[in-house]
């Protein structure tokens, strides 16, 4: 008969079936539980879905939000602007690049670049920016990154 099953075909098939749970319930078991894990440190930010810093990520991110983003790789730890022009000197514009290079938080683990052209004759000439310009914002993105890492150490 198509479609019937012998009753020793149907203990074998049961007993297959109850081995499998038994192998799923003993891989769960070799877990451990979670007892001999080490606790998750939000501080050190080193568990996350992106490949850098998440703190340093977030507080760059923040810091450019007034700025057009034309790239921008999370694994790769890249912000890349396009051109801003401020409103109030639309002569000038500025374009800035991010990078940041570690999943610790630290002050080396950052990298600003920035361009500056000015408008000269109806043409954009590359003009030199302030190095005070540049870390200026690192200091912005390091100090607003330390911020996000305590308000998450505080929620513990």
């Amino acid at each position: 008969m198509i479609g019937s099953t012998s009753p020793k075909a149907s203990i074998l098939g049961q007993t297959a079936r109850a081995g499998l749970i038994a192998l799923a319930a003993l891989s769960v078991a070799a877990c451990g539980g979670g007892k001999d894990r080490p606790k998750a440190d939000l501080a050190a930010a080193k568990i996350t879905t992106i490949g850098v810093n998440s703190y340093l990520w977030r507080a760059s991110l923040e810091a450019l939000s007034f700025m057009p983003l034309l790239q921008t790789d999370s694994n790769g730890g890249v912000i890349v602007t396009d051109w801003y022009a401020n409103p109030n000197n639309p002569n000038e514009r500025m374009k800035v690049t991010v990078t940041i290079l570690d999943q610790d938080l630290r002050a080396d683990a950052l990298r600003v670049a920035a361009s500056r052209q000015t408008l000269t004759n109806g043409v954009w000439v590359d003009a030199p920016v302030a190095a005070a310009t540049v870390q200026k914002l690192e200091d912005v993105i390091l100090t607003r990154a330390r911020d996000l890492r305590r308000q998450a150490s505080a929620g513990n």
